[in-house]
């Protein structure tokens, strides 16, 4: 199944690619040269919403989760679009900021471990 971002969801992709925080940059750059050869692509618009990382073999998605994801609506907002991306067959893992700072190889080895296993589920 192929996901489509809508026109705005695009745009906001773009700009977002450009005004990556230090978390989202380290482990895009983690991401990008695994040695399992998994691709990812980083702010990747599907309907309106943008996901951090997403891997389309696996219809895995990675959200990095700043502070801002504790405040005001943001956690119900959150899990309404995580149980959107659900409905459509897409895990969402999601890694507090610190997380990813402090511990960026465990991160990127339950990333692609999580990554393999899906593919592995839906190639078959």
């Amino acid at each position: 199944m192929r996901l489509e971002g809508s026109p705005s969801g695009k745009q906001n992709a773009k700009r977002l690619r450009q005004e990556m925080t230090p978390p989202e940059i380290a482990l895009w750059l983690a991401l990008r040269r695994n040695e399992a050869n998994q691709r990812f692509r980083g702010q990747h618009a599907v309907n309106d919403y943008v996901l951090d990382f997403y891997c389309t073999p696996a219809r895995l998605v990675i959200e990095i989760d700043g502070e801002a994801h504790t405040r005001g609506d943001r956690p119900a907002r959150d899990v309404v679009r995580d149980a959107w991306l659900a409905a459509r067959g897409l895990r969402v893992l999601r890694y507090p900021t610190f997380d990813v700072l402090a511990n960026l190889n465990d991160v990127v080895r339950q990333i692609i471990a999580t990554a393999l296993q899906r593919r592995d589920r839906f190639e078959s």
